[in-house]
């Protein structure tokens, strides 16, 4: 559905040049939820911007649908954004519009009857919600409801593709999530391609299918958001996720001493079905050993779910030796963090 290959984008102002985009390519299947994620100054809304050419890079292509949008003069280029949507971080609504005159608005401009103007207008906004605001301003509208009037406006010409330029970095978690679940229900419904560009990586793990990492304009890793998540191969996606899932040992864990014999600490990494499986449970029926869970937490990736724990074992070698084999047998991940 979007193709991106080798682009380059570069600023200059007369004395000195910006690489923002350096050599980037990236590959959005059709109907799924990506996600680019980076700090600021990273290059993401650059990126989006170059996909519906409102920004030209100098080097590179941008396919849409097969449709090469570098290659398109002004006139083809205004046809072929008809068929993308893009939704921006501080909403950009026309404050002399109501809600249904800026949902109307694109309709107006590509000449589409009044009467198939009115009824398309009032089916989204029965889409997300918002039929009773349909004569109200946006200055009477709070931050979500001026987000939702901005996803309706994005879809009032039926595109193929839906940008959303942090889309959601403006509303408070609350509103964010209701936002988010309303753009999965699009997803869903319309099978509807999503290019979803945040700061924010609980927005990639609500709904994002795959995930790319944009650092000083390069894409540093790119994948599953399940993989990325859980083992991140690079130092930049590694920062990224640690205030999402990772977990910091506090030092007199990792200095502890049992009393029992010999004893090991092991951080245990759960996803999909195991985190459901009363593993620790089993361990003990099974082996000689005492667990002491330090630490656990249960999380979700989209509808993966995902866990952690931290446990000392106490018991003799042998058994320990046999305990920490049978959890590696377990489908799970296991990472000794201390061997006493």
């Amino acid at each position: 559905m979007i193709e991106i290959r080798h682009l380059t984008k570069i600023y200059t102002d007369g004395q000195r040049e910006t690489r923002a985009l350096d050599d980037v390519s990236l590959k959005v299947e059709p109907g799924e939820i990506f996600g680019i994620i980076g700090l600021s100054g990273a290059g993401k809304s650059t990126l989006v911007r170059c996909i519906n050419m409102l920004e030209r890079p100098q080097e590179g292509t941008v396919l849409v649908n097969g449709i090469d949008m570098t290659a398109l003069d002004n006139r083809e280029l205004r046809a072929a954004r008809q068929r993308i949507g893009m939704i921006f971080q501080h909403f950009n609504l026309l404050s002399s519009r109501t809600v249904f005159g800026n949902v109307a608005f694109p309709l107006e401009i590509t000449g589409v009857p009044k009467g198939e103007t009115k009824e398309r207008v009032l089916e989204l906004l029965h889409l997300v919600g918002l039929e009773d605001k349909a004569s109200s301003y946006p200055a009477q509208l709070s931050g979500g409801q001026k987000q939702r009037v901005g996803i309706a406006r994005a879809l009032a010409n039926r595109p193929q593709v839906l940008l959303c330029d942090e889309a959601t970095s403006a509303l408070d978690p609350e509103t964010t999530t209701a936002v988010l679940d309303l753009l999965q229900d699009i997803n869903r419904k319309m099978g509807l391609t999503i290019l979803l560009i945040t700061h924010e990586m609980p927005v990639i793990q609500q709904v994002c299918d795959r995930v790319a990492v944009i650092e000083n304009g390069q894409i540093v890793e790119h994948g599953p958001v399940l993989e990325v998540f859980t083992a991140p191969k690079t130092g930049e996606a590694r920062r990224l996720v640690r205030g999402v899932i990772e977990i910091d040992i506090p030092e007199d864990l990792l200095q502890r001493h049992s009393n029992n014999g010999d004893s090991i600490l092991l951080k245990i990494s759960f996803i999909g079905a195991s985190a459901g499986k009363p593993i620790m449970a089993d361990l003990m029926q099974r082996y000689p050993v005492l667990v002491n869970i330090l630490f656990g937490r249960i999380d979700h990736i989209k509808d993966t779910p995902f866990g952690t724990l931290v446990v000392e074992l106490s018991g003799k070698s042998a058994a320990l030796n046999e305990a920490t084999e049978y959890l590696a047998r377990q489908d799970l991940q296991v990472e000794v963090l201390r061997d006493v």
